[in-house]
């Protein structure tokens, strides 16, 4: 292997592992703190859709990213089924900007 290919070997590692630091993990504590399990799962309807639907509905839709953080900051009504989303002070308090977009992205991955 030539130095030029090898150095090219080790950047592209470098960036795979770069990419794998930077994964959206799991948000377990802000999962807990919100309550979110009180409501949905992963996989499975429950109260409300699980994550994995409700990647399925929005992941393709063009501003759900933005829809879904003002929901989930704000509360609001029902996108199918009766359930609506709770208000945040029913969810363990208000949602930082920031905090949404963390599990919004994370949601969005399923």
């Amino acid at each position: 292997m030539n130095v030029l290919s090898r150095n090219s070997l080790v950047a592209c590692a470098g960036f795979v592992l770069a990419a794998a630091a930077h994964a959206a993990p799991e948000p377990a504590a802000l999962v807990d703190q919100h309550h979110c399990m009180f409501c949905h799962t992963r996989d499975a309807p429950f109260l409300a859709p699980s994550f994995q639907q409700i990647a399925e509905r929005y992941r393709d839709v063009p501003n759900a990213q933005f829809m879904l953080e003002h929901k989930l900051r704000l509360g609001g009504k029902a996108h199918w089924g009766d359930t609506p989303m709770p208000l945040p002070a029913d969810r363990g308090g208000p949602l930082s900007p920031e905090d949404a977009h963390t599990l919004v992205q994370w949601v969005l991955s399923q």
